[in-house]
């Protein structure tokens, strides 16, 4: 029987480690991490040994799998290890060093399976939606459109965001999500391209992050896809998914938890209710998925066969090039919080500061209302985030009350 060391003990470690136990595997496997903290609560939770170096853990067990549960910016770096030992592993979901990641995936040991996660695959929604799809079931097509959101500081409500890699700017919040969606997006519609959109820092998080992407996608199909993916919805997590076919509708909303369809043959709609599943203490997301792509991967070991799972470490690479497309083709808004802050909108909009420094950013003219930072993003930017536009309708109804906010 193999054995599996987890390395990284943070949430999704952690995580793994219930995986495997659920897979009736917990004799069979150790854990890594330089943190004594995780190490020990992961010890009396889980009853697995952990250790505080990786070369002490290969020196006392032979491992033959590694689950790289690190923050993303050290993902390849124990993939790397892994191929040079022959191990096989699986690697959480990446956002970042697309080259690494690209050059490991010719290797010349292809033999030893490297596996990147595709956890949204293994979803009831993701599942139900394929069959779906497979049956033609609103005939071909037309366009997507897709929302979902989560609060950062609620990931880890145990410490603040600084303490870990979501708040790096190139691994940050929001900006890991999006190839963590389009994973899935792709795997369903085909391959896709980046048409236009806007990203940046719509919060006052404390870190460098960018917290909401708006994006416009076209598959190679014709397939339209309007993207937003954000880490500011509160109190509860959302996610919205509304497709429109040839001959019917697709619709989803985490509100209910239910997947909704009608077509042209049908008097109503027909729903698909999901179960809520097991959600961990502290988490936000369901136990099943994660267990169900665990067995997944465990299958294309036993089998020695990559195909049997739904990802590549080639996919990942072209995923990772659609998000810097999408970077590259969207105007991006560093702080948008700070721009439209209540307190500087007297001084910065009346001294027209503000007002130079967006028409300059988005490629428009002045427009002389004190007020003109929405019309102008509308007529100049295709995808219009809708914060911005609850912004303006306050911003002219406090106007036209005589009233300015202090």
């Amino acid at each position: 029987m193999s054995t599996f060391l987890i390395i990284g003990l943070g949430s999704m470690g952690k995580r793994r480690v219930r995986n495997l136990i659920a897979l009736g595997l917990q004799a069979h496997i150790i854990g890594f991490d330089v943190r004594s903290d995780r190490r020990k609560e992961t010890e009396e939770k889980y009853h697995i040994p952990t250790f505080d170096s990786l070369e002490l853990a290969m020196e006392k067990h032979k491992i033959d799998v590694f689950i790289i549960s690190t923050p993303p910016h050290l993902h390849m770096h124990y993939a790397e290890i892994a191929a040079r030992h022959n191990i096989h592993c699986f690697i959480e979901a990446s956002v970042v060093e697309k080259e690494r990641i690209l050059a490991l995936s010719k290797r010349a040991n292809q033999d030893t399976l490297i596996i990147p996660s595709s956890t949204m695959y293994f979803s009831q929604l993701v599942e139900n939606l394929r069959a779906l799809l497979e049956r033609k079931t609103i005939g071909a097509i037309l366009s997507i459109n897709y929302h979902t959101g989560q609060y950062l500081p609620s990931w880890h409500p145990w410490e603040d965001i600084s303490d870990f890699y979501v708040s790096r700017y190139d691994t940050g919040g929001g900006r890991e999500i999006v190839p963590f969606e389009l994973t899935w997006l792709c795997a369903l519609f085909g391959k896709a391209n980046a048409i236009s959109g806007l990203y940046g820092k719509y919060s006052d998080i404390h870190a460098p992050i960018s917290d909401l992407y708006h994006a416009l996608l076209c598959f190679e199909s014709g397939i339209a896809l309007n993207l937003t993916i954000e880490v500011l919805s509160q109190p509860k997590a959302s996610r919205e998914l509304r497709i429109l076919g040839s001959e019917g509708i697709i619709h989803y909303t985490q509100d209910t938890n239910c997947l909704s369809y009608i077509n042209t043959t049908m008097q109503d709609w027909a729903h698909i209710p999901f179960e809520q599943g097991t959600i961990e203490a502290q988490y936000i997301n369901p136990e099943e998925p994660y267990i169900k792509e665990m067995q997944a991967f465990l299958n294309a070991l036993n089998h020695n066969d990559p195909s049997l799972f739904p990802n590549t470490l080639e996919k990942d690479a072209t995923i990772l090039d659609l998000l810097e497309s999408i970077e590259s083709k969207s105007q991006h808004f560093p702080d948008v919080f700070k721009q439209l802050n209540t307190k500087q909108l007297n001084t910065q909009f009346n001294g027209g500061g503000a007002k130079r420094t967006w028409a300059k950013a988005s490629g428009g003219e002045l427009n002389e209302s004190p007020f003109s930072l929405t019309p102008l993003v509308l007529r100049t930017c295709p995808i219009v985030p809708r914060t911005l536009t609850t912004l303006h309708a306050y911003h002219s109804a406090t106007l036209s009350h005589g009233a300015m906010v202090a």
